[in-house]
């Protein structure tokens, strides 16, 4: 049994996100909401006439074009669009109230609603006339997807919609969701995307379910509250939270911008207080470090890149890193999944040079990859091909930490889930310790849990990363440099997330190009003046370049002073009877200290953001 002797009662007009490991019967709450599912004992009720909507999870190959499947979202219109129909070849008798029914349910703008969802959706000019039996699996979805929200729904259910999407189109279906006047009830395991939808939280786990008012955010520190109360649970917590004190210190001042770095310092900082939530996690496991780090990993020299006669990427130039941790941004077609097949070399450049280090091994992940898993064969089978001379013992412990348990190494990897195959090719890569790391789209099908295993394990990779996600929580935590690709081509992101968010909302389909043209030389200055203008720029940006690296140099002293007092405060002779006054001590002294950190921390950032500024006005 799934779960028994819940009680949930839904009120209209409420955004709730239903959250629990997978298998722990969200989906199957759905169906019963849908009525596909009986109750063993209870009853599910809601309303009568309440108009409910959800996304179909089969797409028939429908040679009706696009626009018109996801007019079928809207049943209403559908039917008063037959009925005008039949009047019209009948006597016509009712044709005007036919047409007044029509304009109260806004009917005659339906077609411009719908080719708004296709765009929002992520789908391009044109897309809208094509057969629906074209797309792939993963437009399919998006198309049912559209058609749930063109229907005119009291109630709303959307099971891990954001799957088959990319980051643009997640942005635009976040906002969607919060005009959404309706009932919602969500299945995520994107924190941030539940974070800005829902204002409840329904946690399904051990057979039950509970009520968390406020964001997922708010549920996971009351969560990490409770766990704090068990002992073997709050020491597990605080080796967590030490691991992200030890990420904070050593990635803090990575980002060559202020202003990314003030929002990654806010990540980390909210990921320190995530870790306490997931300390009964059944997934642990870690990169081992890469055999070789050659430098540099990789040379693209004037690079372009597509496919047969058609070109996506040109000229690009770009150095990779042992380091780089990159997060690619851009439209659905711009060219990211183009970008990561070029450099995990399945597919070769179609003109310039791409050099690979001697010893480069790649790391490759992308969705198609659980489909080219050999579905007769075990876990513990796949491993054992990548790793014949390891032991069945040490491979067993290993996939452990994946939560493939005794049982489950000996299954076939054909009865797996989505997320299990995505677990099991995330595994192989780990094991075959590789230097560069490439993630398409690496949480699909991911629960949160495993989320948080992987952000922690990608902390510590040694190697460089590239990773599209729509993940915006892994992006942050995970990434230094942000890119953008566009227009064939891949610039640096100066700014951060909400930078992105807010470009995306400003309309970026009309700025050809996101630098601002201060930020290229002009082509008629000469040699000479250019050095004399570098090298006048140096001595105005120096005192504040020297008032950086001064407020670095004080940061890390208050860090090292902080690290000190707290390995005091961690050995547990201080804490006996006889030591209390120098216990009392102790934590003045960690919460002077503290004061001096965050007074620091503030110098450090108010002064990286003046060096910012001055080095933007001197390039306007």
């Amino acid at each position: 049994m799934l779960f028994e002797d819940v009680n949930f009662i839904v009120h209209a007009g409420q955004k709730i996100g239903l959250t629990g490991a997978n298998g722990a019967g969200k989906s199957s709450l759905f169906a019963l909401i849908r009525g596909e599912l009986a109750t063993e004992t209870g009853e599910v009720s809601y309303p009568a006439g309440i108009t409910l909507a959800h996304v179909a999870q089969e797409t028939p190959p429908d040679p009706r074009p696009a626009l018109e499947y996801i007019l079928d979202g809207d049943r209403e219109l559908r039917e008063v669009q037959a009925a005008i129909a039949r009047e019209e070849a009948g006597d016509g008798a009712h044709l005007g109230e036919l047409h007044v029914r029509m304009a109260s349910i806004d009917g005659y703008a339906a077609p411009a609603r719908a080719a708004r969802l296709l765009v929002g959706l992520g789908f391009a000019p044109g897309d809208e006339l094509k057969a629906v039996s074209s797309f792939s699996g993963g437009w399919r979805m998006r198309l049912n997807l559209g058609r749930a929200l063109m229907c005119r729904s009291d109630l709303l259910l959307l099971d891990e919609p954001t799957n088959h999407l990319d980051l643009d189109a997640v942005i635009w279906l976040e906002q969607w969701l919060l005009s959404y006047q309706g009932t919602l009830l969500l299945i995520s395991h994107d924190r941030d995307f539940l974070d800005r939808v829902v204002s409840v939280i329904a946690h399904m786990e051990r057979g039950g379910l509970k009520l968390y008012t406020g964001n997922y955010s708010a549920f996971e520190r009351a969560r990490a509250e409770q766990l704090a109360g068990q002992q073997s649970a709050f020491e597990r917590q605080q080796r967590e939270v030490a691991h992200m004190r030890d990420f904070v210190d050593r990635f803090r001042y990575k980002a060559s911008k202020a202003r990314q770095a003030q929002s990654r310092l806010k990540a980390l900082e909210r990921l320190e207080m995530i870790a306490p939530a997931h300390i009964d996690s059944p997934f642990s496991f870690a990169f081992k470090p890469p055999h070789k780090l050659p430098q540099p990993l990789l040379v693209l020299d004037e690079v372009d890149a597509g496919y047969g006669e058609r070109r996506v990427l040109n000229k690009l130039k770009m150095t990779i890193t042992p380091g780089d941790r990159i997060a690619l941004l851009g439209a659905n077609g711009a060219g990211k999944s183009t970008l990561i097949k070029l450099l995990a070399g399945e597919i070769r450049p179609q003109a310039g040079e791409l050099h690979g280090a001697k010893d480069l091994a790649v790391g490759y992940f992308a969705q198609h990859q659980l489909e080219q898993l050999d579905a007769g064969e075990s876990a513990l089978v796949h491993l054992q091909r990548i790793d014949p001379r390891g032991s069945e013992q040490q491979q067993r412990n290993f996939l452990g930490g994946f939560n493939f348990d005794g049982t489950m190494v000996k299954r076939p990897v054909g009865t797996f889930s989505g997320g299990e195959k995505a677990r099991l090719v995330l595994a192989l890569l780990m094991h075959a310790r590789p230097n560069l790391l490439l993630l398409d789209e690496p949480t699909n099908h991911l629960d949160l849990d495993m989320r948080h295993a992987l952000t922690l394990a990608l902390q510590d990779f040694g190697g460089a990363l590239i990773v599209v996600a729509h993940d915006r929580h892994l992006l942050r935590t995970t990434a230094d440099t942000l890119m953008l690709v566009h227009d064939g081509k891949v610039d640096a992101w100066d700014g951060d997330l909400e930078d992105y968010a807010r470009w995306l909302a400003g309309g970026r389909r009309e700025q050809a190009d996101p630098k601002s043209a201060g930020d290229q030389p002009a082509d008629r200055t000469n040699d000479k003046q250019r050095r004399q203008q570098g090298a006048q720029l140096r001595q105005q940006l120096k005192p504040l370049r020297e008032a950086v690296r001064l407020a670095e140099s004080a940061l890390e002293k208050a860090n090292r002073k902080k690290a000190a007092i707290e390995a005091k405060l961690a050995n547990p002779e201080v804490y006996e009877p006889a030591q209390k006054d120098e216990l009392k001590r102790l934590l003045l002294e960690k919460a002077r200290i503290e004061q001096e950190t965050d007074a620091a921390e503030s110098a450090w950032l108010t002064h990286a953001e003046a060096l910012e500024q001055a080095e933007r006005d001197a390039a306007a």
